[in-house]
């Protein structure tokens, strides 16, 4: 996956302008912390059982639930990197923007609603409903676990970035506290809360980001008297490439590999979101199948609503500020919204600038805590519901022993993702993070369909299709561009990459359907058409759902 779509920065470049003002940045960060800690403790005490633990006890609305996903899917990552897509590539990075709220149609159509109906706490639920319990959980797990450690992974590393550079800290233990602090958050997040903290937790962060990205948006438009010509003129004319900046193939035209690389990134963009795991635990939250159905309505349009503001940011950055500018700041772009915000409010030295480049750092921030908070929570769930409670308990597990494992396992996430994220503080996280989209567009998602439609689908194809898939993307996002033989590579000193494209999802989405089919077509195992009926009309109907 590009680097510009999903490598987390930090605003700034701006350092020596907010050193003046950074009482008020740790001031809003503080005010932050505090508030969801306090709601965290709020819903931590209405915690009891494990459906409250899991799914928030059911008792979102669907508004709430739909604010929530809203939180978990609007990552900083972006809400910083699309707006510098768009500054450093125009129309073709406004492309991404399109690729996020299309995959909302999928969820939408192909999943929230059967899978609300079929499952109960995780994935696991569904693809085990009529296959073997132990091999099909222990597969669900690990590519859940496998999936949210590597988000969990960029998220980690962002955070350490943008807070150490907005604080002005430079040295690799302050950087190295930094991550830590957000990992103890996060542990505290999800170990106390459960889902309702966490939810809780989003809905805040969604609408700290909703208001921040307006607020911008309203500034930039009201700098160019409300006139998107003139933006968009202003934007062509500064960015230095003239009206090839508001045509397609500034950056995906410029080469056969490059258009391949483009598909590529759109299939796993609009595939994978129906297979995030943090995502699909949402839809378990809600009484009703028509509630699951009403949030994701409603995430569509808070989702398209912020995804059409990151254009007006995007084109606002590149018609204020100077291209060279925003590469010096990061090279990936990321920078681009906050220095857009902090050249609205006045510029470097201006208080009004530097009180808008505090208020979107801390909205950035905010945003990491609570993707990361749901990334935990999703990972946590499936090792205690699947692996700790159905595979090594073999189903015998109390509600009250699958919550201890559930709270171990994220002390035990949340070690983990501050050690990955302490290593990889000054590496290009966007191979994490495509990583992440791939394996749940190759091996999450071809699961989930052929459970809930085909009734010849047996245990060896759910196995083959989820390693398969989660092994294939692994092996070739491990020998692509994204991680050696580039400037912008992970490992940029070495050169071992022999798979041409940044995003697997062209080779790795086939092959994770492919294996499924050819996994079943194989297989020795009747297919239960009995459970396949029982499951059918479960997910169409939500009768006997929980």
């Amino acid at each position: 996956m590009s680097s510009t779509l999903h490598t987390v920065a930090a605003p700034l470049a701006a350092g020596n302008a907010t050193s003046e003002h950074r009482p008020l940045i740790i001031t809003l960060f503080a005010a932050f912390v505090v508030a969801t800690l306090v709601i965290t403790v709020w819903a931590g005490r209405q915690t009891r059982s494990a459906a409250d633990f899991y799914a928030g006890g059911r008792q979102f609305t669907g508004f709430q639930n739909g604010l929530a996903i809203s939180g978990d899917y609007m990552s900083a990552a972006s809400f910083l990197g699309i707006a510098g897509a768009i500054a450093l590539f125009g129309y073709d990075g406004f492309l991404y923007s399109i690729g996020f709220l299309v995959a909302w149609l999928v969820a939408l159509l192909l999943v929230a609603e059967p899978l609300r109906n079929s499952g109960r706490f995780t994935m696991g639920d569904v693809l085990a409903y009529r296959m073997r319990q132990r091999p099909v959980r222990t597969a669900a797990g690990t590519s859940t676990i496998v999936v949210s450690i590597f988000y969990l992974l960029a998220q980690m590393a962002g955070a350490g970035v943008l807070v150490s550079l907005l604080l002005g800290i430079t040295s690799d233990g302050g950087k190295i506290a930094i991550v830590a602090l957000v990992g103890v958050l996060m542990i505290v997040y999800v170990t106390i809360g459960g889902m309702k903290g966490t939810t809780w937790v989003q809905m805040v962060k969604a609408v700290l980001l909703i208001a921040g990205t307006l607020l911008i948006t309203f500034l930039i438009l009201w700098r160019f008297h409300f006139n998107v010509s003139e933006l968009l003129g202003a934007a062509a004319t500064n960015s230095g490439k003239g009206d090839a900046f508001l045509e397609p193939g500034l950056k995906y035209g410029v080469s056969a590999t490059s258009k391949l690389d483009f598909l590529s990134l759109g299939i796993a963009l609009v595939l994978g979101t129906a297979g995030l795991p943090h995502i699909l635990i949402r839809f378990y939250t809600v009484p009703t199948a028509k509630a699951a159905r009403k949030s994701v309505n409603w995430a569509i349009g808070i989702i398209g609503a912020f995804y059409l503001m990151t254009i007006v940011l995007g084109f606002g950055a590149a018609a204020l500020l100077k291209n060279s500018d925003i590469i010096a700041s990061n090279k990936a772009g990321n920078t681009a919204a906050p220095l857009a915000a902090l050249e609205i409010g006045g510029g470097a030295g201006s208080t009004g600038g530097a009180i808008l480049l505090a208020v979107i750092s801390a909205v950035a921030f905010a945003t990491i805590l609570a993707v990361v908070a749901g990334l935990t929570l999703a990972s946590s769930s499936s090792f205690a519901h699947d692996i700790y409670a159905n595979v090594i308990r073999r189903g015998k597990a109390t509600e009250k022993e699958e919550v201890r494992a559930a709270r171990w396992a994220t002390v035990l996430i949340g070690i983990v993702s501050i050690g990955l994220g302490a290593l990889a503080r000054d590496l290009n996280v966007a191979g994490l993070v495509a990583l992440a989209f791939a394996v749940a567009a190759s091996a999450n998602l071809p699961t989930i369909l052929y459970s809930l439609f085909w009734k010849r689908f047996t245990t060896q194809g759910a196995l083959w299709s989820i390693y398969g898939g989660l092994i294939s993307a692994v092996v070739l996002v491990l020998f692509s561009p994204v991680v050696s033989g580039k400037p912008t590579s992970m490992f940029k000193s070495v050169d071992f990459y022999w798979f041409p494209l940044e995003n697997p999802g062209l080779v790795s989405i086939p092959l994770g359907f492919l294996l499924g089919w050819l996994g079943s077509v194989l297989s020795k195992e009747e297919p239960d058409k009995g459970k396949y009926a029982e499951l059918e009309v479960k997910s169409l109907t939500g009768v006997g759902a929980h």
